[in-house]
């Protein structure tokens, strides 16, 4: 059995950073370091059809914030010139 077909039997679990990203991680290994659990588990499969329901917008919670910040304050800007 090669490390690909040892890695199908495990069992997974999706885990999230900071950042609000998402990703797998083997069960039965503890967190990476900047990294916990959502309390969803499975297989590879599963694991990973749940990150694509769930994760819909792929930008990093750190632009995101940036972003909405830029438009409020555009926003704000354009009021005051009306």
């Amino acid at each position: 059995m090669d490390q690909d077909e040892i890695e199908q039997t495990w069992t997974y679990k999706v885990v999230i950073n900071h950042e609000e990203q998402y990703s797998i991680w083997p069960l039965h290994l503890p967190d990476a370091l900047g990294w916990s659990g959502v309390g969803r588990q499975g297989t590879k499969q599963e694991c990973l059809a749940y990150i694509a329901e769930v994760w819909t917008d792929m930008r990093p919670l750190s632009l995101r914030r940036a972003l909405e910040e830029e438009r409020t304050e555009a926003s704000q800007r354009i009021a005051r010139e009306t």
